[in-house]
């Protein structure tokens, strides 16, 4: 059968924005800024986009298109030995699948409290309390399963579902052409409404005025290369297949720049969005912008709906602001599902359908965890996981062996190259086996350095243990015997 197609060009880039753009932009990438100093933490980024980000994003695009496959396959046939690598991408997907659809279920909740402001004076106390219902659970004592947090994760998923099952042009596309121009114009007519209230210019000057003494701070670096790896979608799964579905003729360098350069500015964007809104909290409070804010899910379902409450027309900023934050949220989920989707059919062969309701399935019965008393906490060790020990190792391991392994730089550049409007110089060999293997491995160090030390916030050891540490040794297990399992013919493509 021959492979899918994207429809347009459009289609395709708002897809894969759609796919990069997600809650991390609205809620990850506002706390960083925080965190690390406002305004300087915007010249290591934007460095970080240069360096690594838009390179990083051209090999995917280019070996996803050349090697017309999902993951796997993509690595199979650079080396057969590889595919295994390819299995771990997809299972990191299958397992950021399975807990983010839990955050959009959050959303959609919140959603709808936020026409009457349903939180409350005390959103910490709402959230954690009487939504959640969080008691004396912990990872391992998950409580029983709540069907108010149930009902909204069973609603994402029939979305998703829908999105995956009828394909690349009909569901993804079709879906990303709505949600995308949605989620921009709610996010920028909210940023505008935001910026007349009072107090909002001191928190646009808290984000973008440099502090040049943080400049100098390698945990300033390192947190600006881990929002651009965590916040791209690169290293698990994801571009690759969609490159793959990409036609003949496509200007990968052009589309690879348009992504990261749209993604970027949406995070800006975001921020922008939410630093107003905590400089007009902290005028009301009469207190400093470092004290208003907290970190995290506690950002978007604990800060924002007290701003909300402040806000002038809550009952019409509110649900713009939940409704923006839910599109996001599918938007990735549905790029996310699609890497593991396009995987299953390239091994086994299977008719997409079948594929989707099979991966879908599974996905939806292990989500059901979280869903439970204790799931926001099993939800923080998995999530700490995945994205600061599995998806940083899974890029580290990609670059050093397509830039050093295989050697397969000056190719792809080549490749890519020869289907552009511009070409790339030798810049993108040199920040793809220099630059960037170098500073993932730096922060992989560190983390696992600081993991393994003084473990990761109140967790227990044994709850780490099993659902950080042991979930990934099972995830590099069973990539390897899917590597062993034999493999359909696959499509009659270009190759």
């Amino acid at each position: 059968m021959q492979r899918e197609q994207w429809g347009s060009r459009t289609g395709f880039i708002l897809a894969a924005v759609g796919s990069a753009i997600g809650l991390g932009n609205i809620w990850r990438f506002p706390y960083m800024a925080y965190e690390n100093g406002g305004g300087a933490f915007f010249i290591p980024y934007l460095f970080a986009m240069l360096s690594a980000g838009i390179p990083f994003m051209i090999m995917e695009f280019a070996l996803g298109h050349k090697l017309r496959g999902a993951a796997p396959q993509v690595f199979a046939r650079i080396r057969p030995r590889l595919e295994w690598l390819g299995w771990f991408q997809v299972f990191i997907a299958f397992v950021i699948a399975v807990y983010y659809v839990a955050v959009i279920g959050w959303s959609i909740s919140f959603l709808g409290f936020s026409f009457t402001q349903s939180w409350g004076a005390d959103p910490n106390h709402f959230f954690f309390t009487e939504y959640l219902k969080l008691g004396d659970n912990s990872p391992s004592n998950l409580g029983s399963i709540q069907s108010h947090i149930l009902m909204p994760i069973i609603l994402a998923w029939l979305i998703t579902f829908a999105a995956v099952f009828t394909g690349v042009r009909g569901g993804i596309e079709r879906a990303s052409k709505i949600m995308m121009p949605l989620l921009f114009v709610m996010v920028l007519g909210l940023a505008i409404r935001v910026a007349f209230l009072p107090g909002a210019l001191e928190g646009f000057n808290y984000l973008f005025k440099p502090d040049f003494d943080r400049i100098w701070d390698p945990s300033v670096w390192s947190a600006a290369y881990g929002q651009i790896f965590f916040t791209l979608s690169v290293g698990f799964a994801i571009m690759l297949a969609y490159a793959s579905y990409l036609p003949p003729k496509s200007d990968i360098n052009n589309n690879a720049f348009m992504t990261v350069l749209i993604n970027c500015g949406f995070s800006i964007l975001a921020g922008t969005m939410i630093f107003g809104i905590l400089g007009y909290m902290a005028a009301q409070q009469q207190v400093a912008i470092t004290e208003v804010v907290s970190a995290g899910v506690g950002l978007a379902f604990v800060t924002l709906p007290t701003a909300i409450n402040m806000l002038p027309a809550p009952y019409i900023l509110g649900p713009l602001f939940f409704l923006a934050l839910t599109v996001a949220g599918l938007s990735s989920i549905i790029s996310i599902l699609e890497a593991v989707i396009s995987a299953v059919i390239d091994k086994t062969g299977w008719d997409r359908k079948w594929a989707a309701t099979l991966v879908c399935g599974s996905a939806f019965l292990i989500s059901i965890n979280f869903a439970t008393n204790g799931g926001l906490l099993l939800l923080d060790v998995v999530d700490y996981f995945m994205n600061n020990v599995a998806l940083l190792a899974s890029c580290l391991l990609e670059l050093v062996l397509i830039g050093w392994v295989v050697k397969q730089l000056p190719q792809l550049r080549q490749y890519s190259n020869r289907l552009s409007e511009f070409s790339l110089a030798g810049w993108f060999d040199f920040c793809l086996r220099f630059i960037s293997p170098g500073l993932l491995a730096l922060i992989l160090a560190t983390n696992l350095v600081a993991l393994i030390r003084d473990g990761y916030g109140d967790h227990q050891q044994m709850d780490l243990m099993t659902y950080g540490w042991g979930l990934i040794a099972i995830m590099v297990v069973l990539a390897v015997i899917v590597k062993k399992l034999p493999t359909a013919a696959g499509p009659d493509e270009e190759r």
